[in-house]
């Protein structure tokens, strides 16, 4: 099945909004209160910062019994208040004895079933006076070699060095992340867990070239492909799977280390800094201490390079440019394994074959520490990086903590990474954000059997809007996505991405009128979910808007008497169209109908209503055609006229049209009918289209409610 897109964009003005579409129009309530029932969302944040500092006398010994007066915290160089104190001391806490794992009971112990990471398990789990240690394997682009070195030095940690206070999660990502084992004492279960792990190989996520073919391995293909994007996609998200484990361990209060064996992790220049930087902020909000493990270990880098790799192409083996680059490629992966490290508190253990180290690492720096606690005096919401000192008055200790952390950024501060990536996480949520009412509605028109242009409007309403003077109206902008799911699946099929410019001034009384924006999609026959998410760009408020689309195949309903039809659009307004809606069949001798969601009319407009008929029944020929019987002129025949009801009484009727051709265009009986509603007094209408397919004797009455309102009201000024 192919699904296009198109899309088109139009920004209008139009009357006061009022819900009341109904019909063919899929128009709902604001997402999140579908059911007519006020909901709300409630969104907290914590500006607390945590500190866990380990003290050492000048033999490394870990110094205990120290008092909250005897430590001072400066942020960039301003003192802070400590507002909760707490000493942690795992290394004395009593414990249970646990059972120890011998050859024999790995046979008989039971696997457990992988999880997504949801199952992990934060609210019911006793951490007190524990060691919180996640096994972290980022299979993507790890060899087989590195992956069973990872594995064997884990599986030896729990077998030998697994203290009782240590209770232990195993977490795997290669195409998902995963939970292999949950927090555990339990040894028999963790090396059943490890044992499945062995002999296996990376999902093949590794670092690709630049482009560039000189230096590179020679293996007999012309061309050299540019990997860029997909490095750095490759990097963004092994980032997002450490984010998201961070946000995920954020619920448990005690300090969490994560050893995070991997096998590089390669940033494109600066594209990745962004989620370097929201990642880094997960783990510190989360108390999460990361210890980065560099899988490929010690590696001998030889000229012209090892005996597995093809010979380099160019001159690079002969002027050091391929050792340069060989270098420079292992710096760039161990780099961000170093920077996630020490900007969390940890350690980077890298150039080593040995992984032991880094168990033995984490169980010092857990066994007993501090934790101070602060609010930040500057209140800047900027999100830059800001520089933590701990001090103490005793002499000849040494101080262990993490050295700073990112500053919480508001949207004034946002770059245009981290606005990109509030609307996708928003696209992605599954609440809705609530800032400002956002209505939406969609309706199909059909272009082949398998093919129907879906147009979607959206409106805001102009009040929510915060509109700039004239010498600053560039300013005043919406940033538009949305995307098309299949139902059943949640299979994006379509998608859209816009920014608009709202060139509107004051002097347009935009507070009592809305702004709407217009896309459209084609899809076929089916059942979707379409989803739409606005941001103000002055503010930073969002909005969203998601609803169920049902697309009806007509080819199913031929084989039923009646009239097949396509939806119904009302619009007051036109804009000339342009050359790319030549799908759209709003769009037609060079003007564009502007669909009116909210059907609010005033008397001075004119009320524009579109549909199409589509495959109405052919008169018959009567006679022997190769006697000369003549043919028939006009096949179809297809009235309809549109009357307005007040109070079950009809007021008003537009006189009858006939279409007797169908549009060679369109290949539909197609109506567009112009009511001028100066004809009618202000109120509350029943709008009823009366369309017969007089061939068949089939007919079809849709009905709407629409509102004229009286011209005074309408031009109110707020």
């Amino acid at each position: 099945m192919r699904l296009l897109r198109k899309k088109s964009a139009a920004l209008v003005v139009m009357a006061v909004l009022m819900v009341g579409a109904s019909g063919q129009d899929v128009a709902k309530p604001a997402a999140g209160n579908q059911s007519g029932q006020q909901e709300f969302t409630f969104k907290s944040t914590s500006d607390t910062v945590l500190v866990n500092v380990v003290v050492r006398d000048k033999r490394g010994n870990l110094v205990r019994g120290l008092k909250q007066e005897d430590f001072t915290l400066l942020e960039d160089g301003k003192q802070q208040h400590v507002s909760a104190f707490d000493f942690e001391q795992i290394d004395m806490a009593v414990t249970s004895a646990e059972p120890t794992v011998v050859p024999e009971a790995k046979e008989k112990a039971v696997a457990t079933k992988a999880q997504p990471l949801a199952p992990l398990n934060t609210t019911k789990l006793d951490s007190n006076n524990k060691r919180l240690i996640v096994l972290f394997f980022d299979f993507t682009g790890m060899e087989v070699e590195e992956v069973n070195r990872s594995v064997d030095s884990a599986q030896k940690y729990v077998s030998s060095q697994m203290q009782p206070a240590d209770l232990v999660a195993v977490i795997s990502f290669s195409s998902s992340l995963r939970v292999e084992q949950d927090f555990t004492s339990d040894k028999i279960a963790l090396q059943k867990t490890l044992t499945r792990f062995g002999g296996t190989s990376g999902a093949g996520y590794s670092a690709g070239t630049t482009g560039d073919s000189d230096g590179t391995p020679d293996t007999g293909t012309a061309f050299n492909a540019d990997d860029s994007d997909f490095n750095t996609f490759n990097a963004d998200r092994k980032l997002q799977a450490m984010q998201a484990l961070s946000d995920a361990l954020a619920k448990i209060q005690q300090k969490k280390s994560v050893i995070y064996f991997s096998g590089g992790l390669q940033q494109n220049g600066i594209e990745n800094q962004s989620q370097l930087r929201a990642t880094i902020n997960s783990a510190i909000r989360g108390n999460v201490v990361i210890y980065s493990v560099d899988a490929p270990g010690l590696q001998a880098m030889v000229p012209g390079g090892t005996a597995e790799t093809a010979s380099v192409r160019g001159t690079g083996a002969f002027t050091g440019a391929s050792m340069r680059s060989a270098y420079d490629a292992n710096f760039g992966a161990t780099e961000t394994l170093s920077t996630l490290a020490k900007d969390t508190g940890g350690k980077a253990f890298l150039d080593t074959n040995d992984f032991g180290g880094v168990f033995t690492q984490v169980q010092q720096d857990t066994s007993a520490y501090y934790v101070l606690s602060y609010r930040s005096s500057n209140l800047l919401k900027d999100g830059r990086y800001r520089k933590i000192t701990v001090k103490t008055g005793l002499k000849d200790v040494k101080l262990e903590y993490r050295t700073g952390y990112y500053a919480p950024r508001d949207f004034a501060h946002f770059k245009k990474e981290d606005r990109e990536e509030q609307m996708q996480t928003e696209l992605n949520s599954d609440l809705p954000a609530t800032d400002f009412p956002v209505f939406l509605a969609a309706a199909y028109f059909r272009l082949s059997d398998d093919r129907y242009f879906v147009p979607v409007s959206l409106v805001v309403p102009g009040s929510e809007i915060p509109f700039v003077d004239a010498a600053n109206q560039d300013k005043a902008s919406l940033d538009v996505i949305g995307s098309v799911r299949v139902a059943d699946t949640k299979f994006p099929i379509a998608n859209v991405r816009e920014t608009v410019k709202l060139a509107l001034d004051k002097t347009q009384n935009v507070s009592r009128k809305n702004v709407q924006y217009n896309t459209g999609f084609i899809l076929a026959p089916g059942e979707y979910h379409v989803k739409l998410v606005v941001r103000e760009n002055q503010t930073g408020k969002l909005a969203s808007f998601e609803t169920d689309l049902n697309i009806p195949d007509l080819r199913k309903q031929q084989q039923k008497k009646g009239v097949r039809m396509s939806s119904v659009v009302l619009s007051a307004q036109m804009k000339p169209a342009t050359k790319s809606q030549k799908d759209n069949p709003l769009s037609r001798n060079g003007q564009e109908l502007i669909p009116n969601i909210s059907h609010v009319f005033t008397p001075d407009q004119h009320l524009y209503v579109y549909y199409e008929v589509y495959d109405p029944e052919k008169a018959k020929v009567e006679g022997n055609a190769d006697a000369g019987a003549p043919k028939v002129k006009n096949p179809v025949r297809v009235i309809s006229s549109v009357e307005f009801l007040r109070d079950d009484v009809k007021t008003f009727e537009t006189p009858v049209l006939e279409v007797r051709e169908l549009s060679s265009e369109r290949k539909a009986a197609v109506f567009q009918i112009d009511v001028p509603l100066q004809k009618l007094r202000p109120g509350y209408y029943m709008c009823q289209l009366n369309i017969v397919d007089d061939t068949s004797g089939t007919f079809i009455f849709p009905r709407f409610p629409i509102l004229i309102k009286p011209e005074a009201i309408a031009a109110a000024k707020p």
